[in-house]
């Protein structure tokens, strides 16, 4: 398992990566194991206004149907595309081309409550 200290985790195990007022969402390593092979992703709409904890996409893999939420509030700015028509790359890369989205964030005070890549690792292993 793969737990890259620059990125932050909620314990629904989504990864994020703030650049500026832009945070990039994905899913953890541990959370597309666990999902097993992924053959769908539907995110939300792009200027879709997102509060922490909303759902933001439905990730469907050859085991169940999940949802992924928000780790902070803000509006959605860009999909990820190539999940349209290459999904498993949530499998093959969670932290590189197989992100979800990318959220605007409204208040940077969303990110205090989010683990450190050692705090989720303690959480999942």
């Amino acid at each position: 398992m793969d737990f890259p200290n620059e990125l932050r985790y909620s314990p629904d195990h989504e990864w994020i990566r703030v650049d500026g007022s832009i945070a990039t969402i994905g899913i953890t390593d541990f959370a597309q194991d666990a999902l097993g092979d992924v053959v769908y992703v539907a995110p939300a709409e792009v200027g879709d206004a997102v509060a922490v904890g909303a759902s933001v996409a439905e990730v469907e893999s050859t085991k169940s149907v999940s949802e992924i939420y928000a780790p902070v509030s803000g509006t959605i700015c860009e999909r990820n595309e190539l999940l349209d028509t290459q999904p498993e790359l949530l499998n093959q890369q969670p932290y590189g081309d197989g992100w979800i989205l990318k959220i605007e964030v409204a208040n940077v005070a969303d990110l205090d409550p989010l683990m450190s890549a050692e705090s989720y690792q303690t959480l999942v292993m």
